[in-house]
């Protein structure tokens, strides 16, 4: 008798530490999700603060211009309001940084997943896996057309071929992101700026053709979201006046928990 009443005892015991233990996943999971929302804000926030400051930078370029040809007495003060602005414009765009790179990579992903994305940029020039923040990378020159948010065929196949890995039972767990990027190159061509009249036009609709390609091959919708980032989220420093760099050119896909 004694002993049944222990059981007993122990049983309730390890239903309350169970139900505990689920309850403080869920408590943590919900709090990531809040986390990451302010976080989503802020850099949303800081991403609209650094657009006008570019907007401001342009204009004061202009005025110096016209002072140094004209020998204006604001030279000098111009110079050094366009220091000071660029020098803040660094370290906005060094801070959205480091906060998307914690937004997006807040979940580590299986083994199984990491290794088969792993194999998967293994056998693909034009892609990279970085297993720490769950992020494969399609270099954009080699997966678009020229200045077109078209999928190239060669590109299409590797982008099927990853849905089949996102597809699996164990990456079902997750969301995906699609972020798009570019250079600091302005679109010149008339023909291009009436599809995409910016390079965060571009970059939000190379996203969307990417997932367009993921759907078509049966990755549920409601699993992915695009976002894109424009000429504002280097990797590498863009060639003075304008030049660009291939290597800012790309499209991010992140792999994150679902929900987040």
């Amino acid at each position: 008798m004694r002993s049944l009443k222990l059981s007993a005892v122990f049983m309730i015991f390890v239903l309350a530490t169970g139900m505990a233990l689920v309850s403080g996943c869920g408590s943590e999971l919900a709090d990531l999700r809040l986390q990451n929302d302010t976080q989503a804000k802020r850099i949303d926030q800081l991403t609209s603060e650094l657009e006008a400051a570019r907007l401001q930078l342009d204009q004061l370029k202009r005025r110096l211009a016209a002072a140094e040809e004209t020998g204006g007495v604001e030279v000098d003060t111009l110079r050094q309001r366009i220091a000071a602005l660029e020098e803040d414009l660094a370290k906005k765009e060094e801070l959205i940084k480091s906060m998307q790179e914690r937004l997006m990579g807040v979940s580590p992903l299986p083994v199984e997943l990491s290794t088969a994305l792993e194999d998967f940029a293994a056998q693909n020039d034009m892609v990279e896996y970085d297993s720490e923040r769950g992020l494969v990378k399609f270099k954009s020159d080699l997966l678009f057309e020229l200045a077109s948010d078209t999928v190239t065929t060669s590109a299409a196949d590797a982008v099927r071929t990853l849905c089949g890995i996102l597809n699996t039972e164990t990456a079902k767990e997750f969301d995906i992101i699609v972020a798009g990027h570019t250079d600091d190159i302005r679109i010149a061509r008339p023909a291009t700026r009436a599809a995409h009249p910016t390079n965060r036009h571009l970059s939000s609709h190379r996203a969307i053709s990417v997932v367009r390609v993921l759907e078509g091959c049966g990755l549920e919708g409601n699993r992915m979201s695009t976002r894109g980032f424009g000429e504002f989220r280097p990797v590498a420093p863009n060639a003075p006046g304008n030049k660009g760099n291939p290597k800012n050119r790309r499209v991010e896909i992140y792999i994150v928990a679902s929900g987040v």
